[in-house]
């Protein structure tokens, strides 16, 4: 029976030759493609590269390289140009003598009110509606601050929809303020964020401010709103008495 296999499909040179080019070391990726009945069933030439030939173009196409495993170092951070407590603060001691002591002398009305209704243990709305309308005025300033910076000619800062817009924005949230004068707790809430949403400009959004200024602007801004956070604590926890009844008193 083996013979006669063998001599059915193993008989004539092309067959032999086809074996061959299976056999050999250089095809076989190319080869392992081929199904066997190509062969053993004696498939002409044609068909047999047509079966071959989608199996030479995968071996040809593959394509194997070294895996680079190292990692790459990430980039280094380049340095913040708005660090605060690194550049901005070193600076302050190069703010003219002028801005230190006006500014520093604007926080008296922040400063002296929780500290007065915290002496007597009393929450006086006089007081409060008082330093509440003195921070929306401040609010309006540093909105004007910005169009004087922006409008000469040579500022770094350009007359543009984002400097002048943005400049708007404390002026209507002081007004918003005012009109809360019947809701102290509400209007001091409102003159807290147009503060903090001023100095975001100042500092971030529109960077063009000297540096001592920035520094002054954020130290100012942080003793002034934990005065309104103090007050707004102490109207909370104190008793509510009028400026007009206390003076009654003491003239009777």
């Amino acid at each position: 029976m083996f013979h006669l296999l063998k001599r059915y499909y193993f008989q004539g040179p092309s067959k032999m030759a086809y074996l061959q080019i299976l056999l050999k070391p250089r095809s076989r990726a190319a080869c392992s493609f081929v199904p066997l009945q190509c062969v053993l069933t004696g498939l002409p030439k044609s068909q047999l590269f047509r079966h071959t030939s989608p199996g030479l173009t995968k071996a040809q196409g593959f394509h194997s390289s070294c895996c680079n495993w190292k990692k790459k170092k990430p980039p280094e951070p380049e340095p913040r140009e708005l660090d605060l407590l690194r550049y901005d603060m070193k600076s302050l001691k190069d703010a003219p003598k002028p801005a230190l002591y006006l500014s520093f002398a604007g926080l008296i009305p922040f400063v002296s009110v929780p500290l007065l209704m915290a002496i007597q243990e009393t929450s006086y709305p006089e007081l409060v509606f008082a330093q509440t309308a003195y921070g929306a005025s401040i609010l309006s300033f540093l909105g004007g601050i910005r169009w004087g910076f922006a409008l000469p000619e040579g500022s770094p800062a350009k007359p543009d929809w984002i400097n002048l817009a943005n400049s708007i924005v404390p002026s209507l949230l002081a007004w918003i303020a005012l009109l809360c004068k019947d809701y102290i707790f509400h209007a001091g809430i409102m003159v807290i964020m147009g503060l903090g949403i001023a100095l975001h400009y100042d500092l971030a959004l529109l960077p063009t401010y000297p540096s001592w200024f920035k520094a002054l602007r954020a130290l100012v801004t942080i003793v002034a709103v934990c005065s309104l956070v103090a007050t707004l604590f102490i109207v909370n926890i104190c008793p509510e008495k009028h400026l007009g009844h206390a003076t009654n008193k003491v003239e009777d």
